[in-house]
């Protein structure tokens, strides 16, 4: 081993003194190893893709502060095995990278290093999914695919420890091994923290040994030397994951933050080490745009002057105009909480003006329109909240505070906003297929949703709200959920969004009374009562979610002599009778689970409980419908002798509607 060793450190050292007088990014190749060497990529042998870019001093940019995912690729793939069939072999590499946040103590995304069979991700999502993976691809054992992640935002979801780590993945985002960002000092062991979005540039080691499929990196500040002891040691087989050819690159997401990955350096070697980095000639970091500002203000000023008493009347007016027409309000509560800011007249050009061609449709807070933005052509769904609201503005900061900072498969992400004087504004993923109720209030003749597809949505939409109520950081309270709150991305998958009467809560706080807010058919008899929202209150909404997709109907509906039925009474009625099966949805012709449709039906009616302690957490609710618990038989009292609109205390609804603030019709 140590032989072999020798002579492949040997071919690098006659290599490179061949090759001295090369540019600063060097190619080489033996008859035993293959490595490279960029020290700045200006010329460099690599495929772009995305927003990344390599700037005119020879700094590769993965993001910019308008695109979300970049892609950076060596140009030829690389044999990974020794022969067809043989074992992957040891490789070494080392990258020299930098990440520039808008906002000192948040991004809300991360770059990789990784190796993989191709170059297309086309699907992949940005924010924690690094620009490599979808909901429906990650962890998936088919992708083989290797990930050296440096992860910027703290994700429950796929287990992260904190959100400044660096992790080593496989053919997922669960780290097999991660560790703060930090390095240790050879001489005293003490370990010091390395803040990765702290824009400072930071050199990465990262090193395969195939004989005993071990995973070493090391991490430390730009012209350190490399660390005696490793960041960590992760024990992984990749003779079970990497194909031959693959391919290597890296890859940078950002999420609703706007952030900067830039990489400046980078070398690797296979069956030996990683050349050296020449970090004396690496590009020079872009340092943000008030240095740049400030530069070209320096030189511009003195001629601009001179132009702008010229033309001062002119000039004046012209920005009169613009500042009516784009102007921009900003207050304190933005600098603390406010994700990516998108400017007016982005917004404006995405969307046409707002044109009624590009609307989406209108709510009782607005009105929602489809956008592609200018410079990066990501489809969005720009939202005006209605000034004339009496609670506009305060919905409006609550979702900006709440889903600004959620991340989850089963949730609409909020990419954005922008203020006006009289306009509230904010942009979310676009979801191409639109919301559920127009799937399940359609008429005969048109396409409705199979048992699969609705049971698919319904166990999407309860994890969301496990994640809401239990797992963030604090307690969600949606306090809106409803058929036309659900949205349908491009696979069908039901996400939860429409936050705007969204309140957030300390783990373990006693809520507050607040406005009765929400729809008719959705509200708890406890809410209405006292005004205490809860997550049981959600639950309860959910209960009325549950029978609306399994009957295709809507919450409240009128009879023949025009009297209002409550579907939950309408189904109790038939679990009552032993015919509940009668309530499924017609236009299914009973091509459904009859077991599962039951289940459904039967928790909806449990949800729906007028007793809040009676009612499953959602977590419970995640239970039944995996089928780790069975779900209870439900008392003869409690189907028989409950009607929902004359429970003690819960007012007559169909004729009460004006006596709540917040309240819309079902919808």
């Amino acid at each position: 081993m140590a032989t072999k060793l020798h002579r492949s450190i040997l071919a690098y050292s006659l290599c490179l003194m061949i090759l001295s007088l090369g540019p600063d990014h060097v190619a080489l190749c033996t008859a035993q190893a293959q490595s490279f060497v960029y020290s700045g990529f200006r010329g460099a042998d690599i495929t772009l893709d995305g927003s990344a870019m390599v700037q005119p001093g020879g700094l590769l940019q993965l993001t910019n502060s308008s695109d979300i995912i970049g892609y950076a690729f060596h140009r030829a793939p690389l044999r990974f095995r020794h022969g067809a069939g043989g074992t992957v072999r040891s490789f070494s590499l080392s990258f020299v990278f930098a990440v520039q946040s808008e906002f000192d103590k948040e991004s809300s995304g991360g770059m990789a290093f990784f190796v993989a069979p191709g170059r297309n991700f086309s699907g992949a999502m940005p924010g924690s999914f690094l620009g490599l993976f979808n909901a429906s691809t990650n962890g998936r054992p088919d992708n083989r695919i290797f990930v050296a992640e440096l992860d910027t935002f703290g994700n429950g979801e796929f287990k992260d420890i904190d959100s400044n780590h660096v992790g080593i993945d496989v053919n997922g985002l669960i780290s097999v091994e991660a560790h703060t960002a930090g390095f240790y000092d050879h001489k005293t062991g003490s370990f010091t923290n390395l803040s990765l979005n702290s824009g400072d540039p930071m050199q990465l080691w990262v090193d395969y040994d195939a004989q005993i499929t071990q995973v070493v990196s090391t991490l430390a500040p730009l012209g350190a030397a490399k660390p005696r002891r490793p960041l960590f040691t992760a024990t992984t087989n990749l003779s079970d994951v990497l194909e031959d050819p693959s391919f290597v690159g890296f890859s940078g997401a950002s999420g609703s933050l706007s952030t900067l990955y830039s990489v400046l350096g980078w070398s690797f070697g296979l069956d030996g080490p990683a050349p050296a980095i020449n970090i004396t000639n690496l590009p020079k970091l872009f340092r943000g745009r008030q240095e740049v500002r400030s530069k070209v203000l320096q030189i511009v000023l003195p001629i601009a002057t001179a132009v702008f008493i010229a033309a001062v009347g002119t000039a004046i007016t012209l920005l009169v105009r613009r500042h009516r027409r784009y102007a921009e309000l900003r207050e304190d509560w933005e600098v603390e909480f406010g994700p990516h800011r998108f400017s007016y007249k982005d917004l404006y050009h995405a969307t046409e003006g707002f044109k009624n061609k590009n609307l989406l449709g209108e709510g009782g807070f607005g009105k929602v329109y489809k956008g592609v933005l200018p410079v990066s052509n990501l489809e969005v769904a720009v939202k005006k909240v209605s000034h004339e609201s009496r609670q506009g503005m305060k919905e409006f900061i609550a979702e900006v505070v709440s889903i600004g900072r959620l991340r989850h498969r089963y949730l609409v992400q909020l990419l954005g906003y922008c203020r006006r004087e009289h306009e509230l504004i904010l942009v979310y993923e676009y979801m191409p297929n639109g919301s559920l109720d127009k799937y399940l209030y359609c008429g005969e003749d048109k396409p409705t949703l199979d048992w699969t597809q609705r049971f698919g949505i319904i166990n999407g939409i309860a994890c969301g709200l496990w994640y809401l109520h239990e797992k963030w950081e604090k307690v969600v309270i949606h306090r809106d959920i409803k058929a036309s709150n659900v949205l349908l991305d491009g696979e069908m998958n039901g996400r939860l969004g429409d936050f705007g009467l969204a309140r957030l809560y300390d783990h373990g706080t006693d809520l507050q009374t607040t406005h009765v807010v929400g729809t008719m058919g959705y509200l708890a008899p406890e809410l209405l009562r006292s005004g205490k929202a809860s997550p049981l209150t959600d639950v309860f909404a959910f209960g009325t979610f549950l029978l609306e997709v399994a009957c295709g109907q809507r919450p409240i509906k009128q009879d023949s002599k025009d009297e209002h039925i409550m579907l939950v009474d309408w189904v109790r009625e038939h679990c009552h009778n032993g015919t509940l099966l009668q309530t499924m949805d017609t236009r299914l012709h009973g091509n459904y689970d009859k077991d599962k449709a039951s289940m459904v039906l039967k928790l909806g009616l449990l949800c729906l409980h007028p007793l809040p302690s009676a009612r499953p957490s959602m977590k419970q609710v995640m239970e039944y419908l995996d089928g780790e618990t069975a779900l209870p038989e439900m008392a003869p009292t409690h189907i028989n002798n409950v009607n929902m609109m004359q429970i003690r205390g819960f007012p007559d609804l169909t004729t009460s509607i004006g006596t709540f603030s917040g309240l819309s019709g079902g919808r």
